[in-house]
């Protein structure tokens, strides 16, 4: 991928599905579906709430959290209130469970956040938090069955773990062919012109703290085997 591609300012690795409707890297396509079909045949419906999001889209959820305008959460899932909050300490609740801009893994087109539609009750609004994915949660035959086969399809989980960047994610799946180049490629100095040159919301907080949060927040995840 290039610096464009890279960083969310380009789509041109990623091809749009009608069925299931999402957006993926080409690359991931094929095996994004045969995990599907092979998840079918266990009697679960794997679907995508959300695949490629391009920088624009990360950079609007990132300041509509720094404005108030959605909710906070601390490492633990509990609500904070934005405006008790310093702003340094703003950056660091969106940082929790939102990537900055330009270093989220979702402009990659590989990064799949997954659910079980089949078992979601009628009326019931997915959240995505991790008691769902927990023992007794709606999607816990879905955690179990990705602990036994994603691997085989090349996913792997880059949040599992409480590493003290990300909290984990559960639902977060991530095609390591692609996606582990593309960290790779994924330099400091590549997120620093992009944010440079945003209309991020902090900004000066998020440069101050840039290879922090790179290192902590990019760098640091699960590995794929």
């Amino acid at each position: 991928m290039n610096e464009l591609e890279l960083t969310g300012r380009a789509r041109t690795h990623v091809v749009d599905l009608v069925q299931p409707r999402c957006a993926l890297h080409y690359e991931v396509v094929a095996s994004f579906l045969s995990m599907r079909d092979a998840a079918a045949a266990d009697d679960i419906d794997l679907a995508a709430r959300s695949t490629f999001r391009d920088f624009d889209t990360q950079v609007a959820i990132w300041n509509r959290k720094w404005a108030g305008e959605k909710p906070l959460y601390d490492r633990a899932g509990k609500l904070l209130d934005r405006f008790s909050l310093a702003e340094a300490d703003v950056v660091d609740a969106i940082l929790c469970w939102s990537a900055v801009p330009g270093g989220s893994r979702h402009h990659w087109g590989t990064d799949v956040d997954v659910i079980d539609a089949a078992t979601v009750p009628a009326g019931y609004t997915v959240e995505l938090v991790p008691g769902e994915y927990a023992a007794d949660g709606i999607f816990a035959r879905l955690s179990r069955w990705l602990d036994a086969n994603m691997r085989q399809f090349g996913f792997f989980r880059p949040y599992a773990t409480d590493r003290g960047g990300v909290s984990p994610e559960p639902w977060h799946l991530s095609y390591a062919p692609v996606a582990l180049p593309a960290l790779e490629s994924l330099s400091l100095s590549m997120l620093r012109r992009v944010i440079e040159d945003s209309s991020i919301a902090g900004k000066v907080h998020v440069l101050a703290r840039l290879p922090e949060i790179y290192t902590r927040f990019l760098l640091t995840v699960d590995k794929a085997n």
